[in-house]
C-alpha cells in the first residue's frame, strides 16, 4: 500500500496504543474535559477486544502506519432497546475535510443495520460544529436528554437516528 493511501478498516490488535492515542489528542485539541468523556474511558486502552463481541465494531482510518481516525458502533449501556451508540468517532487533523467523516459514517450506520439495531443514538458536545453537521446530514436529530448510562455526563448534545 501506498504511504499516502487512506483506508477504513477494521481494528486489530496493533492499532490499539495508535487509536487511543488519537482519541486523546483529538479531545485535548478540542477542549473537551477529560472526566465524564471518552477520554477517561478504559475501553480506549483495549478498543480491539472492546469491540471483539456480538453487534460491536470498530474501524479505524489508516494512512500508511499510522491511525489517523475511529469510529464504532456498539449496543447503547444500560438501555432497555434495540438501539446502538456511534462511539468514539474521532478524526486527527489531517484526516479532515477530505469527506473521510461520511465514508466512516456510512461503513458504521450500514454495520448498525446489519446487525438489526433500530436506533443509533450518539453523544457529542455543543462547540463541534462540524461533527454535529455530518451527523444531521445523515439523519441524525437532537434530542433532549441522554439515553441509556454511558458514563459520559459532561456531553450535553445528544442525537438519534433511525436505521
Amino acid at each position: 500500500m501506498h504511504k499516502d493511501t487512506i483506508v477504513i478498516r477494521e481494528i486489530e490488535p496493533d492499532d490499539d496504543p495508535k487509536i487511543a492515542k488519537a482519541i486523546r489528542s483529538v479531545l485535548i485539541e478540542m477542549g473537551v474535559p477529560k472526566v465524564g468523556t471518552a477520554y477517561e474511558d478504559k475501553a480506549l486502552d483495549c478498543m480491539t477486544e472492546t469491540y471483539n463481541q456480538p453487534r460491536k465494531k470498530y474501524f479505524v482510518v489508516v494512512k500508511g502506519e499510522k491511525i489517523i481516525g475511529g469510529a464504532g458502533i456498539s449496543p447503547l449501556d444500560n438501555y432497555e432497546g434495540n438501539v446502538c451508540e456511534l462511539q468514539k468517532m474521532y478524526f486527527m487533523p489531517e484526516a479532515r475535510g477530505k469527506g473521510l467523516g461520511s465514508k466512516m459514517m456510512e461503513k458504521c450506520l450500514n454495520f448498525a443495520k446489519q446487525a438489526g439495531f433500530d436506533q443509533c443514538y450518539l453523544e457529542t458536545m455543543p462547540y463541534m460544529d462540524d461533527a454535529r453537521k455530518l451527523y444531521r446530514k445523515v439523519g441524525f436529530q437532537s434530542i433532549d436528554k441522554p439515553m441509556g448510562d454511558t458514563g459520559h455526563y459532561s456531553c450535553s448534545v445528544w442525537m438519534l437516528k433511525d436505521l
